[in-house]
């Protein structure tokens, strides 16, 4: 019986490490620029679905100004429509698959709204990689924003009062109190988002992104190997993830240092 892997085919491999190369580049900027799209959604999202906007509270409102507690009107009266449409969002991204998103970006959105064809770095298809980076980076958003919420509401609400009586803004207090503490208890999850973030870039592939699963494809479909490049790309997606987690957790403990008495 033959070998589940063959060692003789590795050679063959060799004339096509440019292309693993090229996809080790693309699959850092893809991640790179989807966790920075990702970010600015998810922290809007966050802010959004915190929001007090309710542009109906006068209907819930009785002769002497009290609030109802019960009714339509009262019902209405709570509605927050920025709420609303943040969380309808996290919820359509977080309950479809990333691939049908990546489709509905890339063959519908994108099929209206025409980019330029260029190649960035010489082999970058600009009009495939950029829808590639915007589905990656909604998706992402979606599940970011929870994390951002959940860290922003972790963080003791006498916190906002004592800079309240500073006479810091809203924004300030955010900015200057709430958002750095906040930032340290959500890093874990979000260096495991980035993580994912990764791995999951490799289904760009299928709109014709020039990722390590591209190449592995290319190299399948010149020398019929198909096992072999993929234990490649596994060790490129290894030497990827691990050192990375591994940088991460490192500033994590850097940062936690001031929090032990």
């Amino acid at each position: 019986m033959d070998s589940f892997i063959q060692i003789s085919n590795f050679p063959k491999i060799a004339p096509y490490a440019q292309l693993f190369r090229q996809g080790l580049l693309v699959t850092v900027l893809l991640s790179a620029f989807t966790v920075a799209i990702g970010f600015v959604i998810a922290l809007l999202l966050a802010l959004m679905r915190l929001s007090n906007v309710r542009p109906f509270r006068f209907l819930g409102l009785d002769k002497d100004g009290h609030q109802k507690e019960e009714g339509v009107l009262a019902a209405i009266s709570r509605f927050n429509p920025l709420s609303f449409l943040a969380t309808a969002y996290v919820e359509i991204l977080r309950s479809t698959p990333v691939i049908v998103q990546i489709f509905i970006i890339y063959y519908g959105v994108f099929s209206v709204i025409k980019l330029p064809s260029f190649q960035m770095f010489g082999f970058i298809k600009f009009d495939r990689f950029f829808p590639g980076v915007v589905a990656l980076g909604m998706n992402s958003g979606a599940y970011l924003c929870e994390i951002i919420r959940s860290g922003i509401q972790s963080i003791d609400g006498g916190q906002t009062e004592a800079a309240r009586s500073l006479g810091l803004s809203q924004v300030q207090n955010l900015r200057y109190v709430i958002f750095p503490q906040a930032l340290k208890n959500i890093l874990p999850a979000i260096a495991n988002e980035f993580v994912v973030i990764i791995k999951e870039s490799a289904i760009t592939y299928t709109i014709g992104v020039q990722d390590i699963m591209f190449a592995v494809n290319a190299v399948k479909g010149a020398t019929f190997i198909i096992i072999e490049p993929l234990l490649v790309a596994t060790a490129i997606y290894f030497c990827l993830c691990f050192p990375t987690s591994k940088l991460i957790a490192y500033f994590e403990r850097r940062m936690s240092r001031g929090d032990k008495r």
